[in-house]
């Protein structure tokens, strides 16, 4: 059984989501402990909890210790299974955490999902499902995964209430090499605003914000979205298109923050990303890694963070290979 100290480096919830993909995937049993150890509140919350408890499902895994707060489990895996499968996070808790321990085991099992997972869309630390929709998933459509990904329904903090749903066909992966961004094509932005703020023009006011301090480029897609959501929220995504990748961040609203500030934040994190010669985003360098353990590639990155350092821990841990980092391009070679 692989022991896990989950108060390494970052000592987050990634630890766990990676761990539990990777035993799923190896069929090695994994004792994870310490868990989120140097967070305030220590310990499984709602969406760690979701996403061990789906992969477990997947693959019928013998767990314990999975409740709330938990701060040790062990997972022992079996073989993953295709179907047709709901979760519900109860919570604000974010769906696209509990996709990211989920995605490795789906789409390397070569076998057949439909998924449905309500809880958070759009909420703090954590990728909003604009950008799982938009540059998760056209990075993995690259590597031949047959993704269609559905936003049924908004969810904000508090009370979430959102809903995806994803479906996933067997599919043969490949790994890819993306070291050159090539031309500039267009700059996409989501404005995303629960449909209460409307009478105060939430939504054009962030892309307005957005585009005051972005500047003049070319825009392609600006969306401007009122939807319908349990709680009051607002989320600003934006991207920018290349002929080889994308690059994206996001910014959320808050309770006192002006609708333009949280546009022009979105804008200077993008600008931040694109200020490197990167072919992944910050986001998009944490999440590509186990795609990259098993399959192999390479990229160029602007800043390798703590997350993405203990991640590579991770990974290390469980599967032969070193990641080999040279400059700003990193990929990831079998150990002989």
């Amino acid at each position: 059984m692989i022991e896990i100290d989950c108060s390494y480096g970052e000592g987050g919830g990634q630890i766990v989501r990676t761990a539990v993909a990777l035993s799923a995937l190896t069929g090695k049993a994994v004792h994870l402990y310490n868990i989120r150890a140097k967070r305030d509140k220590p310990g499984l919350q709602a969406q760690h909890l979701t996403g061990v408890k789906a992969v477990a499902e997947l693959c019928k895994a013998k767990v314990s210790g999975a409740e709330l707060h938990s701060t040790e489990i062990t997972f022992e895996p079996n073989e993953i299974s295709g179907g047709n499968y709901e979760w519900d996070i109860g919570t604000a808790g974010s769906v696209t955490l509990v996709l990211q321990a989920l995605m490795p085991a789906m789409l390397f099992s070569k076998k057949e999902f439909s998924i449905s997972i309500t809880g958070g869309t759009n909420v703090h630390w954590s990728p909003p499902v604009e950008y799982f929709q938009h540059i998760f998933c056209d990075y993995m459509l690259k590597m031949g995964a047959k993704i269609n990904f559905e936003i049924k329904k908004h969810g904000f903090y508090p009370k979430g209430g959102g809903r995806i749903k994803l479906r996933i066909q067997s599919s043969e992966l490949k790994p890819i090499d993306i070291l050159e961004r090539g031309k500039f094509i267009k700059t996409d932005v989501w404005s995303v605003v629960s449909s209460d703020l409307m009478i105060a023009n939430v939504a054009e006011r962030q892309v307005k914000g957005f585009k005051h301090e972005f500047g003049e480029t070319n825009y392609g897609n600006i969306k401007e979205l009122y939807v319908s959501s349990l709680s009051s929220g607002t989320c600003v995504h934006a991207h920018n298109h290349y002929e080889n990748c994308k690059i994206g961040t996001e910014s959320l609203g808050e309770r006192g923050k002006p609708s333009e500030a949280v546009g022009k934040e979105c804008a200077e994190r993008l600008k931040k990303e694109i200020s490197h010669d990167s072919t992944l985003d910050t986001h998009m360098l944490d999440q590509i890694l186990p795609y990259m353990a098993m399959l192999g590639g390479r990229f160029k990155f602007g800043e390798l963070t703590s997350h993405a350092k203990t991640n590579i821990w991770v990974i290390e841990n469980f599967l032969p290979v070193k990641f080999e980092i040279k400059g700003n391009v990193i990929n990831c070679k079998k150990k002989s």
